[in-house]
């Protein structure tokens, strides 16, 4: 079920002006900013929330950097070996080695909880886009100014009530929003009103373009077009034949346009979690040991999110090579029994150790098990 945004309508006689307004907040480096918070000999220093970096032999990357780290050159995603390989250069040149810390997901979503009710106290629709960011339509204001006051309320009440930073963005949709939101981090608060957000847009690299990923952006440079002014100069068939029907949603975008609702869903699509091995491997004990690590976390997850149970289990596997695959079962009923999820795991778990789903005998990275269908 969910709820779609509603917008401002104002009638001066003969006349109807739709006033749409959107927030995007995002908080600041959400992981790294917990632990900083809740460990006082953190805060200062560089610090990385991710695998363990085992001297630089470390598998996995960094989930999250603070503003410290990333000045070292380590964000999301960096591997982790290489996150290490920068902290030690900074130690050398006279610096503070980064600080590692491992993850601890059922802490964040503990707080992402608190931050989202907080968000819901000052908004009255609000979708929750992931475990740090929410779009709010906050048309209601029925102006920008109003629609800045508010969200500068509700950043207020997040760092007095949580002690952590958020910024936000607003503008006329969803995509101006969000792109506002990054413009001044951290702690920032940006409005792009309708009228602005072409200009807004304008100069920016084409990779701030929602879809725009390293392999769309590696084709348009080949054709010299690095920003969205350059990108504009093509017409709306001209994209639509050097990136298919996706060329045509781009169009709309880089002018800033995006009729998308805010939606608030009533329950999320999954749970789940997924463990990158220290080497990789295909040992049948080391695999089922962590698959049933894997599921005694789900299981918790699941209890702790509010939810009595689910019906289907989804297995996904990363071989060395970085493929992929997810295979799934769907139960005849809803459960949420231990057992059953190690066993319907198992199953989906022993074809990858044999010649059904690993003819070439691939060695395993990472070992991921999700739960959906909940009720």
């Amino acid at each position: 079920m969910s709820i779609v945004s509603h917008v401002a309508i104002f009638s001066t006689g003969q006349d109807c002006k739709v006033m749409r307004i959107i927030a995007h907040l995002d908080m600041d480096a959400f992981f790294a900013a917990i632990e900083e918070r809740d460990t006082p000999a953190f805060r200062g220093m560089p610090l990385v929330v991710g695998a363990a970096p085992q001297g630089g032999n470390g598998r996995g990357v960094a989930s999250t950097a603070n503003y410290l780290a990333r000045a070292y050159g380590i964000y999301s995603a960096t591997p982790i070996s290489t996150a290490w390989r920068l902290s030690e250069a900074a130690r050398l040149a006279g610096k503070p080695p980064v600080i590692f810390v491992s993850v601890d997901m059922h802490k964040y979503a503990r707080v992402s909880e608190d931050v989202m009710r907080l968000v819901r106290r000052f908004l009255p629709l609000v979708e929750q886009a992931s475990i740090d960011e929410s779009y709010g339509d906050v048309s209601f204001t029925e102006s920008y100014e109003a629609a800045e006051s508010l969200c500068l309320r509700l950043k207020n009440a997040i760092h007095a009530e949580e002690r952590l930073t958020a910024s936000v963005g607003i503008g006329p949709n969803k995509l101006i929003a969000k792109i506002a939101s990054g413009w001044r981090k951290p702690d920032g608060l940006t409005v792009v009103r309708e009228e602005e957000a072409e200009t807004f847009l304008a100069p920016l690299s084409i990779r701030v373009i929602p879809g725009i990923g390293p392999k769309t952006e590696s084709i348009l440079n080949g054709k010299h077009i690095k920003t969205v002014t350059e990108l504009r100069e093509l017409t709306v068939h001209q994209l639509e034949a050097l990136l298919g029907k996706r060329g045509v949603d781009f169009y709309e975008k880089i002018r800033g346009r995006d009729d998308s609702p805010v939606e608030e869903y009533s329950e999320p699509q999954s749970i789940g979690e997924q463990e990158t091995f220290d080497s990789d491997t295909l040992d049948s004990q080391r695999l089922v040991t962590l698959l049933d690590a894997l599921v005694h976390g789900v299981i918790e997850r699941l209890h702790h999110a509010g939810f009595q149970s689910f019906r289907t289990v989804v297995l996904t596997v990363r071989f060395a090579d970085f493929k992929t695959t997810s295979r799934a079962h769907t139960l005849a009923a809803p459960t949420d029994n231990v057992a059953i999820l190690q066993r319907e795991g198992l199953k989906l778990l022993l074809p990858f150790l044999d010649r059904r789903e690993n003819p070439h005998r691939k060695l395993i990275r990472l070992l991921g098990l999700r739960v959906e269908k909940l009720s």
